[in-house]
């Protein structure tokens, strides 16, 4: 599902001021009761702002322990980053999807184990060690 059909980008601007602005528990609230605004992750990762991405660091990791049985719904628009031409985005990604811990995303980290980047091999290879030491 596309993320564009469901949020307007002014949507998106609005959670990504937020979090620039430091309003991270607002928008965990949103995420924990609009279910679909895990789509918009990987948009709010590829923001130019550092503090947006840090944000959603946290948002993610948060989400991880406040709202496990959703925060996979991230995955499906984090996975088309690990091939940003842009390395610092192809981490970010593989960082969090390391985060989430979803087992199924183990195909796409080993596609991206031959980043030409030596960072993204790095935190690749630590997501997927992640993944596999937490997965039953």
């Amino acid at each position: 599902m596309n993320p564009d059909s469901i949020y307007p980008s002014n949507m998106k601007t609005m959670i990504a001021d937020y979090m620039e602005e430091g309003f991270l528990e607002n928008i965990i609230d949103m995420f924990k009761h609009d279910k679909t605004l895990y789509l918009i992750i990987g948009d709010l990762i590829t923001d130019e702002r550092a503090r947006v991405r840090l944000g959603v660091s946290a948002l993610i990791e948060t989400l991880k322990r406040e709202d496990p049985e959703n925060v996979s719904r991230a995955v499906h628009g984090i996975l088309p980053l690990l091939k940003n031409l842009n390395p610092t985005i192809r981490g970010d990604a593989a960082y969090l999807i390391g985060v989430i811990g979803h087992k199924d995303a183990i195909p796409y980290l080993l596609e991206a184990e031959n980043d030409e980047n030596a960072d993204v091999r790095e935190i690749v290879k630590e997501s997927i060690e992640e993944i596999k030491s937490n997965s039953p």
